[in-house]
């Protein structure tokens, strides 16, 4: 299992120093979630505060765009070379057409599904796809609690992303701790994002390890 820690969890008055923290514990992408208040009643960064996360990090960027004009975010977030741009299927009015964007931009393209949406609805651009997110909270906010209907929607993901596109992975974000890990990991997970378990934890090279299951 790969992790990436959500920087929405760190101290952001020692922003620098909780960046360079999770990639010296081991951890595999920085997750970084960029919210607009519209899509989700939640700020949060944009492109200054990234850049300032990308010159701390060693470990590539994980980009989790929360907003309604997904275009205007890829082009405000592309110069930093993140190494994936996700972007929400409820959102995005011609998901093809940014999927090609992303990817001409040298970015690894991947949509995001709230809990309440379905894997069918990404089934004919599953071929396209470097990752697909599942959120297993109800996005906009860290700290909740972990939604058990993720675990058998991942298991559906993983079939079909096995018979259209098996290099393509499956990463969940919200609520992941050391007890729900290894459900998601025989669901055919391949990425998780932890937040407050990562920052919350006294040793955050340990609370990593015990998710690289």
């Amino acid at each position: 299992m790969k992790v990436a820690p959500s920087i929405l969890s760190a101290d952001f008055g020692n922003l620098q120093r909780d960046v360079e923290a999770i990639c010296a514990a081991g951890c595999d992408f920085v997750h970084v979630d960029v919210m607009d208040g519209h899509f989700v009643p939640n700020l949060t960064i944009g492109p200054v505060v990234v850049s300032a996360i990308a010159a701390s990090a060693t470990k590539p960027l994980d980009i989790h765009l929360m907003v309604e004009n997904n275009s205007f975010f890829v082009d405000l977030f592309a110069p930093l070379k993140p190494e994936y741009i996700s972007f929400h299927i409820e959102e995005e009015k011609h998901p093809h057409r940014l999927i090609q964007k992303i990817r001409s931009l040298g970015i690894k393209p991947a949509i995001v599904l709230n809990p309440h949406t379905p894997p069918e609805t990404i089934e004919y651009l599953l071929a396209d796809l470097d990752m697909v997110l599942l959120m297993s909270v109800n996005p906009g906010f860290g700290g909740q609690s972990f939604i058990e209907s993720v675990i058998p929607k991942a298991k559906k993901l993983s079939a079909m992303r096995d018979m259209i596109n098996p290099k393509c992975l499956i990463e969940v974000d919200g609520g992941v701790n050391d007890k729900n890990v290894k459900l998601l990991k025989d669901a055919g997970v391949d990425i998780v994002v932890a937040g407050s378990y990562v920052f919350g934890h006294k040793d955050k090279k340990i609370a990593i390890e015990s998710l690289k299951i």
